[in-house]
């Protein structure tokens, strides 16, 4: 599998002089499986430099997965060229909207009215098709498998893990490590804390052993305190999360859009510092635009 980040960053593209090292673009990445079929990991900003590259290789047929519907990872949609052009086979899966009842089709479709988009969702020339996801559902993309599992954000969130000739790696979307809501002298306080330990086992046994692990790592730990409940996680959760799951390597990713490159600098030496004598560490490295891994 070779895989691409096309966009890194978090909640509003951030493009000027002090991201331009590590990219200002919204979430998009891409993976090539070994039989040359194209998976794209949300829809960000950052598709829209993808798009560009595809037009070399007519007739486009991709597979888009979407973790969630929050703007920094669909804005860019509008965008992907390919929707625009007859024979372009577009396969598109996301996750159901169980607050308004809407399907996937419906929700994306919404951005494409005319009072967001001069061109509506029925006007595109490429062949379309929509899946509504279950969660744990699998989808065989070639030699590939994607599967799903429900991830913790303000709105419903798929991350991805995805197979292929033995390699694999999983995609968190946004996600925030799980806590506590209630005080350690509430009643429920224990029961809560048993659900909570079910669910990360879960997600650690879906993940274990994969080899690259995409976690949003939108804070550091002294940012989180006044973020916390906005659904995403920090360097050290995602960290501690690869460790228990014995992923092989870690990018970080969905850099909060104030950080400047020196800013994620500074993060990335911090850590190094941190976890320099700490055993059993994953490789890890902050993901920017561009950046090309080989499985």
């Amino acid at each position: 599998m070779k895989i691409k980040f096309w966009g890194v960053r978090g909640s509003i593209p951030s493009p000027g002089p002090k991201t331009i090292r590590y990219g200002g673009n919204t979430t998009c990445i891409t993976v090539e499986t070994d039989d040359g079929r194209l998976i794209i990991l949300d829809g960000g900003t950052g598709i829209y430099s993808l798009a560009q590259t595809l037009l070399k290789r007519l007739p486009v047929n991709c597979s888009v997965f979407i973790s969630h519907t929050h703007w920094d990872h669909i804005q860019g949609l509008p965008f992907f060229i390919p929707f625009f052009i007859p024979k372009n086979k577009i396969h598109i899966y996301g996750a159901f909207d169980p607050v308004y009842e809407r399907s996937i089709k419906d929700v994306l479709g919404r951005q494409m009215e005319y009072c967001y988009f001069p061109v509506r969702e029925s006007e595109l020339k490429a062949d379309i098709e929509y899946t509504t996801l279950r969660e744990r559902q699998t989808v065989e993309i070639g030699s590939a498998k994607v599967t799903n599992i429900l991830m913790n954000h303000p709105v419903l969130n798929f991350g991805y893990k995805i197979e292929c000739n033995g390699k694999s790696l999983f995609f968190t979307g946004d996600n925030e490590p799980l806590y506590n809501i209630y005080d350690p002298h509430h009643d429920y306080y224990e029961e809560y804390e048993s659900l909570i330990a079910d669910k990360n086992t879960i997600l650690l046994n879906f993940i274990r052993g994969v080899d690259v692990l995409i976690a949003d790592s939108a804070y550091t730990t002294h940012e989180y305190p006044a973020k916390k409940g906005w659904g995403h996680g920090t360097f050290d959760s995602c960290i501690e999360m690869a460790k228990k799951a014995e992923a092989k390597s870690l990018y970080f990713t969905h850099h909060e859009p104030l950080r400047s490159d020196d800013d994620l600098d500074a993060v990335y030496r911090q850590l190094q510092e941190q976890y320099s004598a700490v055993s059993g560490m994953p490789q890890y490295a902050v993901a920017y635009e561009g950046l090309e891994i080989e499985l």
